[in-house]
């Protein structure tokens, strides 16, 4: 696999950074995660992973992420700015300056925050939906008193932990080149600008038949009847995408065929031409709308089944993974790089314990038994370990 030896690091967060680590374990890397002790961390993204619950505050806890960090080659930084700074972890330590050498100069340091590192913004909490909305993205979305958001999917996945994870291979090939470990700066807002570059871009153009209108009335926002999302009988969904006259000519016409019989609107149906009549298209709307009523879903699924109509069901989880991956319960990794050896994702798992993995890295590490008990003693495993250790039992 492409990863296969490299060595990641990657501390213990939510969303963003988490799937940075995800694409790089399914594809080859080697992740630890390091959690709190006694932390109970509900990332499910923890496929392939293996977790160190050990606590950098304490002196012998830090000394201990300090060899494990000097030799990996990737680190993964889910914090805000300084975080790591204040721990005696950050970038300088490792890869060095003008005024000291670091402990492992080849690491590729990956952070991804929310907002940029400089500007109004730098000091502020946030989540998702503030990210996308001072992008610019959020305000090409669809909707109609309001944008809609698509739950936390393009900043914290699209424009965070992805772009994350691409950094970090970009720093990779750049370190085959120079030799020298490189900072992975992301940040969700960027990413997420970075990620609408389309629509952004087609803002900025007067004559635009994509995006220079309001919300709701350009051409991917719901402001044309053959592009958006219908209910049909049952309450589920269908959706329509036909864009180009040759598809919309596919669509209309089984769309007709499959109607009940002299079904219309005030007398009114549409033809292949209806789709360069924008004074139709209301009526269009209305007369979609009524139509996808008068059947279920699965019943216009399968009208529309093998044409060029662009129009699919809208599948619930369940339904999707059985018709995508029958035989894995979660997404399967992506891309699949053709000519290399296949991907192979590790068993999935819903949970990884905090520190599941602690003694068997530490032994990894060269740590044998009574370094580990000093660990344990100090603290630095947490109070459970301290506790046993005390009471004079093994780890």
């Amino acid at each position: 696999m492409a990863l296969s030896g490299i060595k990641v690091v990657e501390f213990g967060g939510l969303a963003p950074g988490p799937f940075a680590g995800l694409v790089l374990a399914d594809n080859g890397a080697t992740v630890i995660r390091i959690d709190k002790p006694e932390s109970s961390n509900v990332d499910v993204l923890c496929r392939g992973k293996r977790s160190i619950a050990i606590n950098p505050k304490i002196p012998s806890g830090k000394e201990a992420l300090l060899k494990l960090i000097s030799s990996a080659d990737v680190l993964i930084d889910p914090f805000r700015p300084g975080v790591l700074e204040r721990l005696g972890l950050g970038p300088e330590v490792f890869l060095g300056n003008a005024e000291h050498k670091g402990l492992n100069p080849r690491l590729i340091y990956g952070r991804v925050v929310g907002f940029p590192r400089t500007g109004p913004y730098k000091d502020m909490a946030g989540h998702d939906i503030n990210y996308i909305a001072v992008s610019g993205a959020l305000a090409t979305l669809p909707g109609s008193e309001k944008p809609t958001f698509p739950a936390n999917l393009l900043a914290d996945f699209a424009g965070g932990g992805m772009t994350c994870a691409m950094g970090i291979l970009l720093a990779l090939i750049e370190r085959g080149n120079s030799g020298r470990g490189q900072v992975v700066n992301t940040d969700m807002v960027s990413g997420a600008r970075y990620i609408a570059a389309y629509p952004l871009i087609h803002t900025l153009m007067p004559n635009s038949p994509l995006f220079n209108d309001a919300r709701g009335k350009n051409l991917l926002d719901g402001g044309t009847p053959f592009y958006d999302v219908y209910v049909c009988k049952d309450g589920q969904y269908m959706t329509v995408g036909c864009i180009e006259p040759q598809f919309f000519k596919v669509f209309i016409n089984r769309f007709l065929e499959a109607l009940p019989k002299g079904f219309h609107l005030d007398g009114w149906r549409p033809s292949p031409q209806t789709r360069t009549n924008r004074d139709d298209w209301g009526k269009l709307k209305d007369f979609m709308v009524n139509g996808f009523k008068t059947n279920t879903r699965d019943y216009w699924g399968t009208v529309f089944h093998e044409t060029d109509a662009c129009a699919l069901p809208v599948l619930t989880p369940e339904e999707a993974r059985a018709t995508t991956s029958p035989d894995e319960p979660f997404p399967a990794a992506h891309p699949r790089v053709l000519g290399s050896q296949p991907v192979k994702s590790a068993p999935p798992i819903l949970h990884l314990k905090a520190g599941q993995h602690t003694q068997e890295i530490l032994s990894e590490l060269g740590f044998g038994d009574k370094e580990v008990r000093r660990l344990a003693i100090d603290g630095a495993l947490g109070k459970e370990a301290r506790s046993t250790v005390g009471s004079g039992h093994k780890l």
